[in-house]
């Protein structure tokens, strides 16, 4: 697809069958388009029968910008012009050009179907290619393809044939007449852009009109991509019309004067003049609903000039596309448009190539302009509006010039880039500004839950929506792999640039601090302000010389702050307090009573200023905390004060051995202390917070003493990872149906009791760790469970018999109550499994698809697994006293009994694809 020149070497090829029609009608076609002035190729020369098409033949197809195949009686009898059809559809038609087939006193479905004297053709090249059929198979796929395209048709009677040509060569002149809009001075990376939305498009559906949106942030190349296809598919439509700049011309001249400049352009000197936008409407239905036509719709901004232009598909006839370019998201959804295509940044390649082009004007680079031209595309980010700005600018200029404007560019925003980018943000309401210039100044890289809650808390109430609204119009994006937020590079840029206008030498009287010289500034200096509402506080990793070729990064949680610690005082809107990491000489003197958001690593003291009063306080997290008492008691004296507390989090902090009474926290949402490594007792108030739904004390390996009773009805998360001193779980007497997972990684959990049930919705439950000895019963009475994954301590706490026997029948006790089980995966590794295991496990089981079983203690895989019908992997690795298989199960499609060191010879027959029988160290899970 060649987007790079459309200046085609001839208007029209022509292909037809020299003996049926070149001295009649397609010599009669070929003056006509010539005289026309439409620049066509016919071959006039008389091939021998059998030549093949020549290389400069094939250039011509290439080279033409439509393709007519005129198809008579005997065309099909040439394998001559079944070859050149074959090209013409490859070389044009794959190209998205346009195909027009005559049908000249021939029945395109005897074509279709090869009837007649097409029938009798391939009968004959059927003999006499009988070595070669795949010529002939794509002799037939080019007819039948042909033979459905909208053509033209002249059957005997029809009239005059001067007229029929007449009429061919009118039209085609109309198409012909259009000239190609220019799309843009180097078209980089245009080519699988295009090629995705004209697969939206879905041109060769004629029966249906479509809408396809093209969206992303300003500068990315829309109007670009918008372009490229148009010209590259305009040729098949009635009509087409370009409306560029849809959100200044309507600003600028109103709806109705775009509603006349559209029927103008489709219905030529038959246009009408409308003068409000309701007849603009009803007009644009009525003359254009049986017209096939290609509208494009640039930068659109509001649904109402949607609603004027397009307003419904059936306004157009069949086959019509409408194309429509916008920076919301949204707006292509209120309107109906399902199909939609994000424009995304160039990469790297394609981004050093457009700017090489625009800075350099060819490929002949000195490779000394290596880095700056590396530094200019980082810059940039993919943007190609950055680029071209960029590569416009220091044509022509040496190294040292690139090297102080690339300082400028990063230093002060390009006014042309601000200008383009701020018209989003210009377009949002207020709230939405705000919510977006925290997330660029401060929130960019947190996930999109985390963002949430902060802002939330920030603003007290939810943002979701305004998020939403963000999002639709490009101004941020969710990495779907992490769900971070992000924004484009130069997006943070313009939002930074919007906050630092506001005061740009007096930085205490900004809203947003983000910057760390800016905020050390401001707390030495006592530059504080009522204008300050977030302070993001994170220093840098900062570099220094270790020998001649390398650099050692240094710690940055020990940058001292020199302060008095009373700076915060004037801060009275300060809402948001988040630092990351740095060294302060003193504690703070005042905290704002405005807090909402409270974040400190390594807070800086044993207690909080007196005149503190947090009841606006919702989330407060203090990590690593060094200077805090051991029990936490202000925590509890506290309590009263913080009502509006919702999230609690002393992460990391080795200081502290026990969380105290939390009774006072009703509000509780989220209490988390991970990775407390000297923590050894939670208070039993933790397990009686009603909205409590996140409790994470992962990596408490000392952890002994936790609440032996739970009524958590809000948990949806419970986090005892690593915690390898607690030995028991808690009852649990109430039902708790909002928690649905549970990690017991390597605690020292020795049995589940069986209040465990009243988990009533867990559906995946892990535990792994020597103290667990067996398989505990109470999983038998958990229909919901569907990812069951245990691994016990195996013979290093072995069971009796009896036990295992006791415990078996009591799950099977428990499941035979139940109409059915869930589960779908079930690992019960070192769990002490004897041969009584299966044929309860079965009744148990029924719909299992993946199972391990490895390192227990059975000795036979009986024939009743193979009334496990759905199951699909089976591991039995490492089971010592296993001797024999008596039975596959029939689905079963991995199979793995690795060190099965008792397992007698013979069993060589059980072998295909994903069976894994004798020594080697191999599992499938």
């Amino acid at each position: 697809m060649a987007l790079e020149s459309l200046a085609w070497t001839y208007d029209m090829f022509i292909s037809f069958r020299g003996q049926d029609t070149r001295y009649s009608f397609t010599g009669y076609l070929y003056e006509a388009l010539c005289n026309k002035g439409i620049h066509t190729f016919i071959d006039d020369e008389e091939l021998p029968k059998g030549d093949e098409i020549t290389p400069s033949l094939l250039s011509t197809i290439q080279d033409s910008r439509i393709a007519i195949v005129v198809l008579s009686l005997n065309y099909a009898a040439a394998s001559f012009c079944l070859d050149e059809l074959v090209q013409i559809l490859h070389c044009i038609q794959e190209n998205h050009r346009l195909v027009l087939p005559i049908f000249y006193k021939i029945d395109p479905f005897d074509i279709r179907h090869l009837n007649k004297s097409f029938g009798e053709a391939m009968a004959k090249h059927e003999e006499r290619f009988k070595n070669d059929m795949n010529k002939v198979q794509k002799w037939k796929k080019a007819l039948h393809q042909v033979a459905n395209l909208s053509g033209y048709h002249f059957k005997y009677g029809d009239g005059y044939e001067h007229k029929f040509v007449r009429n061919i060569v009118e039209d085609i002149s109309r198409k012909i007449r259009r000239v190609p809009l220019l799309v843009a001075d180097y078209p980089v990376g245009l080519e699988s852009r295009v090629s995705e939305v004209i697969s939206l498009l879905e041109i060769d559906s004629t029966d249906q009109v479509h809408m396809v949106g093209i969206h992303g942030i300003g500068g990315i190349g829309k109007t670009t991509l918008a372009l490229a296809v148009y010209n590259l598919i305009a040729d098949h439509f009635e009509g087409v019309c370009f409306l560029e700049n849809g959100r200044e011309n309507s600003s600028k001249y109103g709806l109705v004067h775009l509603q006349n400049k559209l029927l103008c352009k489709i219905l030529g000197k038959d246009g009408v003049q409308v003068e409000g936008v309701r007849e603009g409407g009803s007009q644009i239905q009525q003359r254009l609903c049986r017209k096939k036509v290609l509208l494009i719709l640039d930068d659109v901004d509001d649904r109402k000039q949607l609603q004027a232009i397009a307003g419904k598909l059936d306004w157009f006839g069949w086959g019509s596309r409408v194309i429509i370019t916008t920076r919301d998201a949204h707006l292509l959804k209120c309107h109906g448009v399902e199909n939609t295509y994000k424009v995304q940044g160039l990469n790297k390649e394609e981004s050093l190539k457009l700017l090489i082009e625009n800075a350099f004007k060819n490929d002949d680079v000195n490779p000394s302009y290596t880095d700056v031209l590396i530094r200019a595309i980082t810059y940039a980010s993919g943007l190609p509006l950055a680029l071209e700005v960029i590569g416009s600018h220091l044509f022509g200029k040496g190294i040292e010039e690139w090297k102080s404007a690339l300082n400028e560019f990063e230093k002060h925003f390009d006014n042309k880039i601000h200008k383009i980018l701020q018209v989003s943000f210009n377009a949002l309401g207020k709230q939405e500004q705000s919510v977006f210039l925290d997330i660029a100044c401060c929130f960019k890289g947190y996930t999109l839950v985390q963002v949430t809650d902060l802002l939330q808390a920030h603003y007290g109430s939810c943002m979701k929506y305004h998020i939403g609204v963000l999002l639709d119009k490009s101004l941020i994006n969710i990495n779907w792999c992490d769900t971070r937020v992000t924004t484009h590079d130069l997006i943070e840029d313009m939002g930074k640039e919007i906050v630092l206008k506001v005061s740009p030498k007096m930085p205490g009287k900004r809203s947003r601090l983000w910057f760390y010289e800016n905020i050390v500034k401001v707390l030495q200096d006592n530059q504080g302000s009522s204008a300050i509402e977030i302070i993001y506080l994170e220093f840098p990793l900062f570099e220094r010389e270790a020998d001649e070729d390398s650099l050692i990064k240094e710690g940055n949680k020990d940058v001292e702050v020199k302060w008095d610690g009373k700076a915060l005082k004037d801060m009275k809107n300060l809402k948001t307090l988040i630092v990351k990491n740095g060294c302060f000489s003193e504690s703070p003197k005042h905290l704002p009573n405005s807090l909402k958001v409270l974040e400190w690593w390594r807070y800086p003291s044993k207690y909080f200023p007196l005149d503190f009063q947090p009841k606006e306080l919702s989330i407060f997290k203090l990590p690593d905390i060094l200077f805090i008492s051991p029990k936490l008691d202000s925590l509890s004296k506290a309590s009263v004060k913080l009502v509006s507390l919702k999230v609690l989090n002393f992460d990391y902090s080795d200081f502290i051995k026990e969380i105290p009474d939390v009774s006072g926290l009703q509000a509780l949402q989220e209490i988390s202390f991970r990775g407390c490594k000297n923590l050894v007792t939670v208070h039993s108030s933790v397990g009686f917070l009603g909205k409590l739904k996140m409790l994470n004390a992962e990596y408490c390996c000392k952890l002994r003493s936790f609440p032996p009773t739970i009524k958590l009805p809000s948990l949806e998360e419970l986090i005892l990872f690593g915690c390898s001193s607690l030995e028991k779980f808690p009852e649990i007497p109430e039902e708790m149906e909002n928690l649905q997972v549970l990690n017991l990684y390597e605690t020292g959990i020795k049995d589940l009791p069986s209040s465990f049930c009243n988990l009533s919705r867990l559906r995946h439950l892990n535990i792994v760790g020597d103290a667990m000895c067996k398989m505990p019963i109470v999983i038998g009475m958990m229909p919901k469970l569907t990812f069951c994954d245990i691994k016990g301590g195996g013979n290093k706490g072995r069971v009796s018999r009896e036990q295992q026997m006791e415990g078996l029948q009591g799950i099977f006790t428990h499941f035979h109550s139940l109409y059915y089980s869930n589960m779908i995966r079930l690992c019960l590794r070192n769990s002490n499994l004897s041969d009584e295991f299966f044929p309860l496990a079965v009744a148990w089981f029924p719909n299992v698809l993946l199972s391990d079983l490895s390192g227990n203690n059975f000795r036979v895989l009986p024939e009743c697994i193979q009334e496990f019908r759905c199951l699909l992997t089976l591991n039995v690795d490492h089971c010592k006293h296993l001797q024999e298989i008596r039975g596959i199960p029939q689905r079963l499609i991995g199979f793995s009994a690795v060190n099965c060191k008792s397992l007698s010879p013979g069993h060589e027959h059980i072998t295909q694809p994903g069976f894994v029988i004798g020594e080697v160290d191999h599992s499938f899970f």
